[in-house]
């Protein structure tokens, strides 16, 4: 922001570079759960390892968790004074 950067540049810089590794963590998570389907098979009543609802489902859910939680720190990044800032440093 001290270099001319608008608060919503800052809000989107600090949630793209967050949901980057998001997407990348749940689509190993989702390579990782069908790699191990017999030993998740023992585990799961009712449900196949591979169900695309579940595992959609579940994505989802950790997605929008993880766009909480790094919503509330861009927030306050957005509202920091740049002079401040700089004064900090």
């Amino acid at each position: 922001m001290a270099l001319g950067a608008r608060s919503n540049d800052v809000l989107r810089l600090v949630l793209r570079g967050s949901m980057n590794w998001v997407l990348l963590g749940i689509l190993l998570g989702i390579a990782g759960s069908i790699g191990v389907t017999r030993l998740l098979s023992g585990l799961l009543y009712g449900v196949r390892p591979t169900d695309p609802a579940v595992l959609g489902a579940v994505s989802v859910l950790l997605t929008g968790v993880a766009l909480l939680a790094s919503y509330i720190p861009a927030r306050r990044a957005m509202r920091v004074d740049p002079m401040i800032a700089l004064r900090y440093e």
